[in-house]
């Protein structure tokens, strides 16, 4: 009888300890979405991400684990500082077990490095530059729906093709503009083309036209905008003021999202080359998904939204694989899990954090060419993502030396 007692208390002990095994650390899964909201990037993540990762859950079921999975989101107004303080709150107090989206460089380099301290998992698919995944990787860091270098070799590759070989940039000054116009001057130069000259300017600027005629006096074929959002957009509307392209020069919208060229109108677009990482009009697939958001959001979803949305789900699938939210196992499988949804189909990591997958070279339709609401591309190219992202082995990243 004792025996069988004693039995019965070890057969206890042991299934409360698989149940403990097989549980969120602190009886819920947090997410927060730490982005802009409000500013020049607003509209390129902002409120659209937060929904995205919120159509994530729901898909996912609402739970992981057995428990609630929750979303959290703040507005960085692209300043690192605020973002810092932000994402301290959340991981010291608030118990976000991870953090995603991080429109602008200078705030996720700034929140990784907060995540690397922390060990805490952070995913990024608002930021451009190759730094998060070269000399700033974090072994509990991710970067997954493009990067600075896809988007040179997209754009600037297609370019410089195209004959246009000489270039001038126009840079937003700060880490992401740097990092864009390093990569597609790498790959210009590689290519055979060579780089005129290049201004900075800061970010949110009102008026282009002092950077704008030292472009156009440079005589460049090609002027590339290294920036993003609305300084983007009024680039491309004040260079149509100095009849820029008139004159025969070419702009180049380095990193421009479905979500620009909405705002900016096909009539001032058309005709325009970029790089996303997901078109919603591109297969049943992805237009089911697309309707979805568009009937949350009131628009159709760009490579950031569509990012985001992949990153959650991707997340869930590995607490709900490890069993737990713990970092060093979530961050593992996340390093190992195959990557296939809407988003990333075939999609690999990379020991640096970068997910891999295919791009898009997508063309500007002309409004006569348009035959529905969104219908703003045509699919130029495929980019394998193996020819898009930098080889992880040498991306200067210490974790895979």
């Amino acid at each position: 009888m004792r025996k069988s007692f004693i039995a019965s208390v070890a057969f206890l002990l042991a299934s409360s300890t698989a149940v403990l095994a097989q549980s969120a650390t602190d009886g819920k899964v947090k997410i927060g979405i730490l982005n802009d909201q409000s500013g020049v990037y607003a509209d390129f993540g902002g409120k659209s991400s937060v929904e995205a990762a919120k159509m994530a859950v729901e898909d996912f079921g609402g739970k992981v684990l057995g428990v609630p999975v929750e979303i959290v989101d703040a507005d960085h107004q692209n300043k690192p500082d605020i973002a810092s303080n932000i994402a301290r709150q959340w991981y010291d107090t608030e118990q976000v077990d991870a953090i995603m989206e991080l429109t602008t460089s200078s705030v996720a380099l700034a929140v990784q490095a907060i995540g690397k301290e922390k060990k805490k998992i952070d995913i990024v698919t608002g930021a451009a530059t190759t730094d998060l995944t070269g000399k700033a990787c974090s072994p509990y860091g991710f970067h997954w729906a493009y990067d600075t270098h896809a988007l040179a070799v997209g754009t600037g590759g297609a370019l410089v093709k195209q004959g246009g070989d000489s270039w001038f940039f126009l840079t937003a000054d700060y880490a992401f503009g740097y990092s864009l116009e390093q990569q597609t001057t790498d790959y210009v130069k590689a290519s055979g083309g060579t780089v005129v000259g290049s201004v900075r300017h800061p970010l949110s600027t009102q008026d282009f036209s002092s950077f704008l005629l030292q472009a156009q006096s440079s005589g460049a074929k090609v002027i590339g905008l290294a920036n993003a959002g609305l300084d983007t957009s009024n680039a491309i509307k004040q260079a149509a003021e100095f009849g820029i392209t008139q004159g025969g020069q070419h702009l180049a919208a380095l990193l421009f999202t479905l979500a620009e060229v909405h705002g900016l109108g096909l009539e001032a677009a058309q005709g325009l080359t970029l790089t996303e990482g997901f078109y919603w009009n591109r297969d049943d697939e992805s237009r089911a998904f697309a309707k979805k958001f568009f009937d949350r959001t009131g628009k159709m979803p760009n490579m950031v939204h569509a990012g985001t949305y992949s990153a959650v789900t991707q997340y869930l699938k590995a607490v709900q694989k490890a069993g737990t939210d713990d970092t060093e196992a979530v961050a593992k499988l996340l390093h190992d899990m195959p990557v296939d949804d809407v988003f990333g189909r075939g999609g690999t990591v990379g020991a640096n954090g970068r997910m891999i997958h295919d791009m898009y070279l997508l063309q500007v339709k002309k409004p006569s060419e348009s035959k529905e609401p969104w219908d703003y591309f045509n699919v130029l190219a495929t980019i394998p993502g193996k020819e898009a992202y930098i080889d992880p082995a040498k991306s200067g990243c210490d974790l895979v030396k």
